[in-house]
């Protein structure tokens, strides 16, 4: 009995000729679990000196690593809600991994939940430059903007829009776009067996089309001498060597780059494309036969050469329910006297309660949906402030004066992470006030502590539930 649908393999066959047999043969094989270090708050070798179970280089990605997903379960220990690590696919580490990023630059994600690539591109840029991440459906935007406060990240812009709505306001604005482009989702179909079903209902036709109006929008918002980098889970030539050829036919500035390679790399296929351009086998497909992961596809690209000055962003005027300071509340200021950060009060900006801090050169955001600009900081009350989760995760240890460092083998984090009132009886001489809780050094949230007993300020909706 055919495992996959009978079009689908002759395709396959087409495309892998005498290496299609052991293709097929690879999804008798278990998918493989991945892990990738956050080196916004922790070296690699840091990390792997303290993690807790045993880990296996990804060879190709210098932050990944494997892991046993049959005898571990990373996502139950506190490290990550200290966000340490995020779990992905590790082909899917692959796109924000060869994407040129550097500190300071302005980089859009524009196909961007769950975060996978966020995150990466964020730990790129150091805490400067801007990151916009953007995904249509509000709802996964919500959970992509979780995933980066997890990891720490201020320096962003989390929008909702259709990429077409980006295109005008952002005209020539990013150094650096990652579209890793909705998909008939081929490539995956061994981690996720429903993926066939939705590869029935709609196949790469369906996809090609929302992919060849995505990557030309990209383009106008990619400014001179910045580069672009494509990606899909797929196989289908349609939705890959023919939407890169698609964008040069209708951008021609731009040319593809090769990528850093790996022994299990396989080329593009010119031979799928209309023109058949050499050029193409510069883009990188990986095929699930020959390396220890899914399937994928990238093309990096460069538009031109880069013109004299930068870009403007022709953002519109700021809501009127949202202001600049020109001074630093004065609860704000009182409690930033335990903070080692020096606020730039040109850069706090107010929306009802909340004030937000963003990040340098940030445009003015007006009717765009954004979901967030900047790093929250926290809420100004009456003769007080009180901080943001958003800001317990952006801290480290060393920066904030107040601190409750438990282990990761204390009983106590899990209380905490659930939302429980905890004993600190074992720390004495602890004035009352705001203190950051942490696991082995590394934040997780704030808690209030007075006699010896922790208020639980956790956010509520990251609470672990059981």
């Amino acid at each position: 009995m055919n495992r996959f649908p009978a079009t689908f393999e002759e395709k396959m066959r087409r495309l892998l000729g005498g290496e299609f047999d052991a293709y097929i043969d690879c999804y008798t094989q278990p998918r493989y679990n991945g892990l990738r270090v956050n080196t916004r708050k922790i070296s690699v070798p840091e990390f792997q000196r303290i993690c807790p179970f045993p880990l296996r280089q990804i060879p190709w990605i210098e932050n990944g690593f494997y892991y046993d997903g049959e005898k571990v379960s990373p996502s139950r220990h506190p490290y990550y809600f200290a966000g340490l690590y995020y779990l992905q696919e590790p082909s899917a580490m692959t796109p924000a991994n060869r994407l040129p990023v550097e500190a300071g630059e302005r980089v859009l994600d524009l196909c961007a939940a769950p975060g996978g690539k966020a995150t990466e591109l964020a730990a790129k840029l150091a805490g400067s430059g801007i990151l916009a991440a953007n995904d249509i459906s509000v709802s996964r935007a919500r959970g992509l903007l979780k995933n980066l406060e997890v990891f720490g990240v201020g320096n962003m812009m989390v929008l909702s829009e259709e990429p077409g709505n980006l295109e005008a306001p952002f005209s020539e604005y990013f150094d650096k776009i990652l579209i890793d482009a909705p998909c008939s989702g081929e490539g995956m179909f061994r981690k996720d067996k429903r993926m066939i079903k939705a590869w029935e209902e709609h196949g790469p036709s369906f996809f090609a089309k929302l992919q060849r109006n995505i990557i030309l929008q990209a383009a106008h918002m990619l400014r001179p001498g910045g580069m672009l980098l494509y990606s899909t889970c797929t196989f289908d030539p349609e939705e890959n060597e023919r939407i890169i050829e698609h964008l040069i036919e209708h951008e021609p500035e731009f040319r593809i780059l090769p990528i850093s390679s790996y022994e299990g790399f396989s080329p593009g296929m010119p031979e799928t494309t209309s023109k058949k351009s050499p050029d193409l086998a510069r883009t990188v497909r990986i095929f699930p036969h020959k390396m220890e992961g899914e399937g994928h596809f990238m093309a990096l690209l460069k538009k031109g050469d880069a013109n004299e000055g930068t870009a403007a962003c022709r953002c519109t005027s700021p809501a009127p329910s949202q202001k600049r300071v020109s001074t630093v509340p004065k609860e704000l200021e009182h409690f930033f006297q335990d903070v080692s950060w020096k606020l730039q009060p040109e850069r706090l900006s107010i929306h009802g309660e909340k004030i937000y801090y963003l990040p340098e050169g940030m445009p003015q955001m007006g009717r765009i949906r954004a979901l967030r600009t900047g790093l929250l900081l926290g809420e100004l009350k009456k003769n007080r402030f009180e901080p943001s989760q958003a800001l317990a995760m952006n801290l480290t240890k060393q920066e904030y004066s107040h601190t409750l460092d438990f282990s990761s083998e204390d009983t106590r984090i899990w209380r905490y992470l659930k939302g429980e009132t905890i004993e600190t009886d074992d720390t004495p001489g602890k004035e009352k006030g705001w203190y950051l809780v942490c696991v082995d050094g590394f934040p997780l949230g704030w808690g209030k502590l007075q006699g010896g007993i922790l208020k639980n300020k956790y956010l509520p909706g990251w609470r672990v539930m059981s």
